[in-house]
């Protein structure tokens, strides 16, 4: 699940990061804090499926001229909860070595 998009984003910084609160439903704004409306001019570009975002990365990487066919590459997603990489199966099967 993305849980930063560029509507939160913008949100986030329209209403104040100071006056924000992290709850079940993602983050609200407990306050009137000073904020700016111009975040919604800026593509935060945040990735709306992390795991195909890192399939897709590996595969032009396995498929790059440059990388030898015999060593394979592998994808990880970084879990900042648990601090641990977490390896994406679809990721290394596109990085397999041929």
């Amino acid at each position: 699940m993305e849980f930063f998009t560029n509507d939160v984003m913008s949100g986030l910084l329209a209403s104040s990061l100071e006056t924000a609160q992290l709850g079940a439903g993602g983050f609200t704004d407990i306050g009137k804090g000073p904020g700016s409306t111009e975040g919604r001019y800026i593509n935060w570009l945040t990735i709306a499926d992390a795991e195909g975002s890192v399939v897709e990365d590996v595969a032009r990487i396995r498929n790059h001229p440059l990388v030898p066919q015999n060593i394979p590459v592998y994808g990880y997603i970084y879990d900042v909860r648990s601090g641990r990489l977490v390896e994406v199966p679809a990721a290394t099967a596109a990085g397999k070595a041929k």
